[in-house]
Parts: C-alpha cells; sequence; structure tokens
C-alpha cells in the first residue's frame, strides 16, 4: 500500500475545513513527499492546542495526538523547536473559537 504524500494531504485537508468554513493556513510549508505535519488549533481566546501524528501501538494506528496545549505563546515555543529539529516540518494554523479542527474525522488519520 502506498502513502499520500504530504502535499496531498495538507491541500485535503485545508479543502475540508474550507467545506465546513474553518478558516486555516498553511505557516510552513514543508517537504512535498515525506514531510510531517503539526496542526495548530488557534481558539481566538489567547489559548492554542499543537497537534501531531503519532502510532498507537494499542491499535496498530496512526492518529492524532496533543504535542502541546495551553497559552497561545506557549505553543508557539514547542512549535518554534520543533522547527528547528525538523526543516522539512509541515505546519498548518487552523483558527476556530468552536475549537473544531475535524483531525478526527473519517479520512484525515
Amino acid at each position: 500500500m502506498s502513502r499520500l504524500t504530504a502535499r496531498f494531504w495538507v491541500d485535503a485537508y485545508l479543502t475540508r475545513l474550507r467545506l465546513f468554513d474553518i478558516p486555516a493556513f498553511v505557516v510552513s510549508h514543508g517537504d512535498d513527499t515525506g514531510g510531517a505535519v503539526l496542526v495548530k488549533l488557534n481558539t481566538l481566546d489567547g489559548q492554542a492546542t499543537l497537534f501531531h501524528r503519532s502510532f498507537d501501538l494499542e491499535s496498530d494506528a496512526r492518529v492524532w495526538t496533543e504535542l502541546a496545549k495551553g497559552p497561545e505563546a506557549e505553543v508557539d515555543a514547542v512549535l518554534t523547536r520543533q522547527r528547528g529539529f525538523d526543516p522539512d516540518l509541515w505546519v498548518i494554523e487552523v483558527e476556530d473559537r468552536a475549537g473544531r479542527h475535524l483531525l478526527d474525522h473519517d479520512g484525515l488519520a
């Protein structure tokens, strides 16, 4: 089974967000084929959550988990450190007061 490229997944994710009228922006364009993707959810109240994909050994699947959560400045500091480790990293910022990110929807895992 072949894997989707990072660029294809990001484009599909942004399209899905647009369909739900959820604003999102590419903050950092990573490697088109194999770059990892981080999603920052900004709830526009000074708080944010940073998500990344990890492998869950119990379910034998890739899942989205929280990497950081709290005041936006602290989440941004974690994001800056991650970008320092991985120059091929994609960063998508989602802005939604209701906290919707759609990462838990079918087809985005």
